[in-house]
């Protein structure tokens, strides 16, 4: 009876393991999770976890030695899924307060994401398209004709990542693809179509694929001392990065090559600064299925990412806070977001990554890394070091606000 029991506990702890990696949990918090539940299963557990494989032995205090077990997960990296986090966080609350019994628990946790459906792939592809015309409306001087071509480019980011995800050999090389067509099409718009401020409407298609998140969680694990998974973590980052900026110079090569002019836009009349605003609700909840949230936490979603804004709009007012060598901004904004998402962690008992991720989406600097690369491969060092201090600089106030906005309001939930 015992046996069954302890085999049961392990087997819960495991699925959740795997749940919680596979959601984009990072190390510590993934770690604490799993050590909070076999405390209340009075199990003793040692776990290491990186990016592609955790390992948990399990000790039973009370039988010994007899009820030891070691597994090994091999596992390929997380992605950001706040739907497939919320329901692991809910089961295991409901098995610990014994509303459910394990073998329940274990047979909710396994069950496939919802979001299988071919009108949901569909869906997915235009909130592509949404996120990205969000983000070339937060460039200054950006027109409509670029708003438009960002939308249309990012349908058909849309389309490469739905077709990666499907002929897994493309999956891995999905990146360079995607930077090398979106260049080379964005670029034949600007010379033949109509005029666009190029570099900001790449950004804003391939802003879906830049591993600007990646490197904020990379950081964040560095700095709470996950030496290794960081260190695997911000390794990824850099080579995601690398695949994309490999494929948009390819495409620079050939525009150099057929020697395309670009048509000029300082004529064109640009986005009014109110448009920004009206641009980010819908962008926000493109934001909100690319990241998978439930239905019913869409809205929570949604008012995460306005937060973010909001805060950086704020703070833009101050000119301090932005032309300093150290982004305060990002610091301010992130600080703001990480408290907020703590208070609702404690008030509804329910995961604050559910404000947090989205909230400081729009605050990682995966754009200015992209960037960086482009400067270092077209040999302006001067400029690429300028560049690199910059995203150095704004991953260390990102960091910062989030260790101290769990410094100043502690969530007492590690999800």
């Amino acid at each position: 009876m015992h046996a069954d029991l302890f085999k049961d506990r392990v087997n819960f702890i495991l699925e959740l393991a795997t749940q919680l990696h596979n959601s984009g949990t990072t190390v510590n918090r993934l770690e604490g999770a799993l050590e909070r539940v076999a405390g209340k299963f009075n199990l003793v557990v040692n776990i290491w976890s990186n990016p592609t494989g955790i390992m948990i032995s399990f000790l039973d205090p009370i039988k010994g030695e007899p009820y030891t077990i070691t597994r090994v997960l091999r596992l390929q990296p997380g992605e950001t899924n706040l739907g497939r986090l919320a329901d692991a966080d809910a089961i295991a609350e409901q098995v610990l307060s014994g509303e459910m019994n394990i073998q329940q628990g274990l047979v909710n946790l396994q069950v496939p994401d919802k979001e299988s459906g071919l009108a949901n792939k569909y869906f997915r592809i235009v909130c592509y398209g949404l996120a990205s015309a969000m983000v070339v409306s937060l460039f200054p001087r950006t027109g409509f004709a670029d708003l438009l071509s960002s939308f249309g480019l990012g349908l058909l980011i849309g389309l490469i990542v739905q077709y990666s995800s499907v002929h897994t050999h493309v999956n891995d090389a999905h990146e360079a693809i995607a930077a090398f067509v979106i260049t080379l099409l964005a670029s034949l718009i600007a010379s033949f179509i109509a005029p666009l401020s190029l570099q900001p409407v790449i950004i804003s298609v391939l802003i879906t694929l830049m591993p600007g998140l990646m490197l904020t969680l990379a950081v964040n694990e560095l700095a709470n001392q996950q030496l290794v998974s960081g260190t695997a973590r911000f390794a990824g980052a850099v080579m995601v990065l690398m695949k994309l900026t490999f494929g948009s110079m390819i495409a620079s090569g050939l525009v150099l090559l057929f020697n395309w002019q670009y048509m000029s836009n300082l004529d064109f009349p640009v986005l009014p600064q109110w448009l920004a605003w009206f641009m980010v609700l819908p962008g926000s909840f493109a934001l909100a299925v690319l990241f998978k949230a439930n239905k019913k936490d869409i809205p929570i979603a949604m008012s995460a990412v306005l937060l973010g804004f909001a805060l950086m709009k704020a703070c833009s007012l101050v000119p301090e806070l932005v032309n300093g060598k150290l982004p305060m901004a990002v610091f301010i904004s992130a600080l703001g977001v990480t408290m907020v998402s703590n208070l609702y962690a404690q008030k509804f008992n329910r995961p604050g990554a559910l404000i947090r991720v989205p909230g400081i989406i729009l605050l990682v600097p995966g754009s200015l890394g992209f960037t960086t690369l482009n400067v270092v491969f077209s040999k302006d060092i001067s400029g690429s070091l300028d560049l690199a201090f910059s995203v150095i600089a704004a991953l260390i106030a990102l960091v910062a606000g989030i260790l101290f906005g769990n410094l100043l309001v502690s969530s007492r939930r590690y999800l």
